[in-house]
């Protein structure tokens, strides 16, 4: 027989394309509409009823960058479509080429209350199925005119640049019959189209769809398609019926929408955005009760109980029926490699109660779908919560090595492990498309183990959701031949019975790195300043608040700190700290963390006042809030000031360049500014390697292939320019400042050695305006190190330093908190940071046999897409060379570094409210219990790696204690063994532990 299989795909593909699909509204009216432009931001809907509309029509413009116009829609029924299924119609312009992206619009009432929204593939307003005739009918549409801002610079991210013209132009308003059969029809093409095209060339199945499809088209009338089309369907109904082979992979369903929190828009605009999904979906569920949606961020939700009460009323009856399925257990879907040991805790906590209280629901499924890499931290966490598995789909972007599992055990920091799936889908918006579905079977690499996988469903960030289509397809792809299984369900359904059919599953120990967006780690650093800094002030103003609390009454500000978490959280969203939003929304962030630090710091104060007494004149309590004792004074606890003077450090000038010397360490300053020579005075040993410098400072070009803010490609580091002129080196008190110019921008530091401290700090304030290019610091150090050692939520993890294999070549880039070390056994050193997350680590082997180890510390980037002034202006940074280090010391310093003491008038000895007799057992958090019960909550961790025995000693009679998860619950196979007022410890490497201790008010 001749091969006519080409023949028949264009047919059908013109078929569907210009007499099909246009049939599914075979009869059409236009509607009448007013519209009004609002100046300014969104207005509530009573006010924009009360503005004065004027008369529109078909092809006025729109909608200037981010404006709202509001379209009040008018229309009758024609009598003669009695009978009939009607819908309106309405393309305000959306973007032909893609789901989401483009404007959108929510539909009201007349009452205000919400029908649905209109997205670019979701155009429809159903009036009813079927209309009596005759019927008027009014919407009113809030239109949000939101950029298109998706590819190269542009302005249009920044509201002082957007500009006034309008974006967008009207396109249809109209009245229109639907046609079931044709649309049901369009449908079952689709599907088998999108089969047939997958099935190979020579399978018998591809040929009988192919030859089913041309008997329907043959059955087609052209010309009269809506009433052609129950007999072409009918000619379908035999292939369409084939049941599924017995090995078909299983695929779980799950509707969703991945609504980023802000992104290339701004924060205000995405509490829209879930307003117009969540009505979609609503009305997805009333037609489909059989209709599955999961919806993660607490915070989303929570704007939607805000701003929309009647809607998120309706999302918790949905909820409580099964159909509307909170997941997630986290306030956002937060970046995870660079939230603080605690906030990423507090993720946890806020997310969970949330779905506790509001809906009832324990989430057991972590859902994290984009998010740019995964902190090893995370499956503990993730048990401590109460939850059990955890999923994503981004590390299928990985650009060097294919991650080799689906569905495994991943073992965290501390040993727990967790059940976890990648879809094979690799995509978190699909659309059930034969291509989609076909991958997802070829490319699930658990065959022959596993059988089933999942995918989530839906256009996501203003596609609306999953679509009537989606449903359509979902159906017919239930149990097909050729095709995998379809089943819409829950969630936790799939986790379930993909964990119990996986026997013996694999096990992944540690961060799951995502190899790109690796830029993220120093994008916007303003951003990442205010969120470190913030974590800082929440630390203080819990442990502060509590101690003054217990110890003299003070009101312990619960609504306040509950409030200031939220923000802090919030902002924690995968292209907020990244940086990889538009300008908008870091500079929103930018004020938030600004008015955050002025409520914070108000709390600290008076908290410590409260503690301090009444002051004296000349008399000062010194507080030292890091989780180690210093200068005498315990961690978390405060002391009068020293009134010894403190020793000098030593400044010698050498004519060209000046000597520090502390007689801990002894550091050399060339004539150009640089740090030639660290002398490790204890060990008698240099940490500059031979001929190297420090504190090098270098500029290499930044143009990455793709995603300006988020990647940094490797071949960055082929072309460097060293920074070695200098304008200024002089002293300056009891250090060296150095002055430099480069380029458009001007660095200036200040190096100095503090009595007693075994480090050198190295303030810098960099006046930054270069385009597209990437700010290093070097540290050459004399030592030979297979790895290195980067502080991590709750520990630390092992990087190598060799490229052996393509797993170490792509981890070019890497994130570390507070300190990096590198060492050899008996000595190391760290760089310690106050704000900097991106490191590079390398090595070289010099002539003589030795090994240079290099770290540098990622200062400064300046991408141009998403926001064209990315890190434009003055930046001030902190880190510190810390010769002879032990890891125990990088942990010590790194927390000094960024909790420094605080002096406040008073005389008054402040003892700790805990203490901890273990140098490796770090104390995250110190607060009173969610509850308002008055107990004291304890969060800490060993941060050495090793198994330690401690004892914490509370600061007050203790009536009891209770170890807890991090919603401070009581974990049923967990015991405190209380010894007095202290409770006995023994931790194995990197635990958790959260202690509920209960005060004696009797004692």
């Amino acid at each position: 027989m001749h091969d006519d299989r080409t023949l028949t795909e264009e047919r059908l593909d013109r078929a569907l394309r210009e007499r099909i699909r246009p049939a599914v509204h075979p009869r059409t009216a236009p509607l009448e509409f007013e519209v009004w432009h609002a100046p300014g931001e969104p207005v509530p809907f009573a006010e924009a009823m009360a503005a004065p509309f004027k008369p529109g029509a078909v092809g006025d413009d729109w909608g200037p960058a981010w404006g709202t116009s509001w379209f009040r829609v008018t229309g009758r029924v024609p009598a003669d479509w009695a009978g009939e299924t009607v819908e309106a119609v309405i393309d305000l312009g959306f973007a032909k080429d893609r789901p989401g992206f483009s404007a959108e619009a929510l539909a009201h009432r007349p009452d205000g209350s919400v029908v649905k929204a209109l997205n670019p593939r979701n155009t429809w307003l159903r009036l009813g199925e079927p209309v009596a005739g005759g019927e008027e009918f009014t919407y009113v549409l809030e239109a949000a005119a939101n950029p298109e801002i998706l590819d190269g610079v542009s302005a249009l991210g920044d509201r002082e640049t957007a500009g006034s013209e309008p974006l967008y132009r009207v396109e249809r308003m109209d009245l229109a019959v639907f046609d079931r059969q044709v649309w049901e029809l369009v449908q079952d093409l689709e599907v088998l189209d999108q089969l047939m095209r997958r099935l190979p060339l020579g399978s018998a199945r591809r040929w009988e769809i192919l030859r089913a499809v041309e008997r329907c088209l043959d059955a087609l009338d052209l010309d009269a398609v809506g009433a052609s089309a129950p007999a072409a369907r009918e000619r379908l109904r035999a292939v369409l019926s084939s049941p599924a082979h017995a090995s078909a992979h299983r695929l779980s369903a799950v509707g969703h929408a991945h609504i980023d929190s802000a992104w290339l828009w701004p924060l205000r605009e995405t509490v829209r955005k879930v307003a117009r999904t969540t009505s979609n979906v609503l009305a997805l569920m009333d037609d489909r009760p059989e209709f599955v949606f999961a919806m993660s961020q607490a915070q989303q939700l929570d704007w939607l109980r805000e701003h929309q009460p009647a809607l998120y009323a309706r999302v918790k009856e949905k909820a409580a029926a099964g159909q509307f399925v909170p997941v997630g257990g986290m306030w956002v879907e937060s970046d995870t490699n660079m939230p603080g040991s605690e906030a990423l805790a507090r993720q946890f906590v806020y997310g969970k109660r949330f779905f506790l209280e509001e809906f009832g629901i324990e989430t057991e499924e972590v859902w994290l779908p984009d998010s740019f890499g995964y902190s090893a931290a995370l499956p503990q966490l993730v048990k401590l919560s109460g939850s059990r598995w955890f999923l994503t789909q981004k590390i299928s972007w990985n650009t060097t090595n294919p991650f080799p599992h689906h569905s495994f055990l991943w073992e965290g920091l501390d040993g727990t492990r967790v059940f976890t799936h990648f879809p094979p889908v690799d995509t978190y918006v699909a659309e059930l498309s034969g291509e989609e579905l076909a991958h997802a079977e070829e490319n699930f690499r658990e065959k022959g183990h596993a059988t089933r996988s999942l995918v989530p469903f839906g256009w996501g960030d203003g596609g609306g959701g999953p679509t009537r289509e989606m449903l359509a397809r979902a159906e017919r792809l239930a149990d097909l031949e050729g095709s995998p299984r379809v089943t819409i369900e829950r969630p936790a359904d799939f986790f379930a019975a993909a964990e119990a059919e996986y026997e013996r599953p694999p096990v992944w120990l540690g961060e799951l790195y995502l190899e790109l967006h690796r830029g993220t780690y120093t994008s916007q650093a303003r951003t990442k300043q205010g969120n470190r800094r913030s974590e800082h002030l929440l630390r203080e103003a819990e442990l502060w608040a509590a101690t003054a609390a217990v110890r003299t009454g003070f009101p312990y500000p619960y609504e306040e700190l509950d409030r200031i978490w939220k923000s802090v959280l919030l902002h924690q969203f995968h292209d907020i700290l990244p940086g990889s939003s538009i300008a908008w929304v870091h500079q929103e962030a930018e004020a938030t963390y600004a008015r955050i630090a002025g409520e914070l710091e108000a709390v600290i104060g008076a908290a410590q006042r409260a503690l301090a007494g009444a002051p004296e004149e000349g008399s000062a309590v010194v507080f030292n809030s890091a989780p180690h004792g210093r200068a005498g004074i315990a961690a978390g606890g405060a002391a009068l000031a020293p009134r010894d003077p403190e020793p000098a450090v030593e400044v010698e000038e050498l004519g060209p360049g000046f000597r520090l010397d502390n007689g801990l360490l002894r550091v050399t300053v060339d004539a150009r500014g640089l740090v030639v020579s660290v002398v490790d005075l204890v060990a008698g040993r240099e940490t500059v390697a031979p001929g190297c410098a420090a504190n090098l400072l270098q500029v290499h070009p930044d143009l990455p292939n793709r995603w300006d803010a988020w990647d940094v490609d490797a071949f960055y580091r082929n072309t460097v320019t060293d920074l070695t002129e200098a304008d200024v080196v002089r002293r300056s008190g009891d250090g060296v400042e150095v002055v430099r110019t480069f380029g458009s921008s001007r660095v200036t530091q200040l190096l100095s050695l503090r009595p007693g401290a075994r480090r050198l700090d190295i303030d810098t304030e960099v006046d930054w305006h270069e385009r597209e290019k990437f700010l290093k610091a070097s540290f050459p150090i004399d030592v030979r190190a297979d790895h290195s050692t980067a502080e991590t939520q709750f520990g630390h993890v092992q990087r190598p330093t060799h490229t052996n294999t393509s797993w170490e070549a792509a981890k070019f880039e890497i994130c570390a908190h507070r300190f990096l070390h590198v060492g050899e056994p008996g000595w190391g050193a760290a760089l310690i940071n106050d704000s900097t997350y991106g490191h590079d680590v390398t090595r070289t082997v010099r002539e003589d046999g030795s090994t240079t180890t290099t770290v540098r510390l990622s200062l400064l980037r300046a991408p141009r897409y998403p926001d064209p002034a990315t890190d434009q202006g003055v930046h001030r940074l902190r880190y510190a060379l810390l010769p002879g280090a032990t890891i125990g010391d990088a942990v010590r310093e790194g927390w000094r570094l960024g909790l420094p003491e605080r002096r406040v008038a008073g005389r008054a000895e402040v003892a700790p409210l805990v203490s901890v007799d273990a140098d490796a057992v770090v104390v995250t958090a110190v607060k009173l219990a969610d509850d308002g019960s008055g107990d004291v909550v304890v969060r800490l961790h060993e941060a050495h790696g090793g198994r330690v025995s401690a004892r914490l000693t509370a600061g007050f009679a203790l009536a009891g204690a209770s170890v807890t998860d991090l919603l401070e619950r009581p974990l049923a196979d967990e015991t405190a063994e209380v010894d007095g007022d202290a409770v006995r410890l023994v931790l194995r490497p990197f635990q958790i532990v959260t202690l509920r201790l209960t005060p004696n008010d009797e004692a």
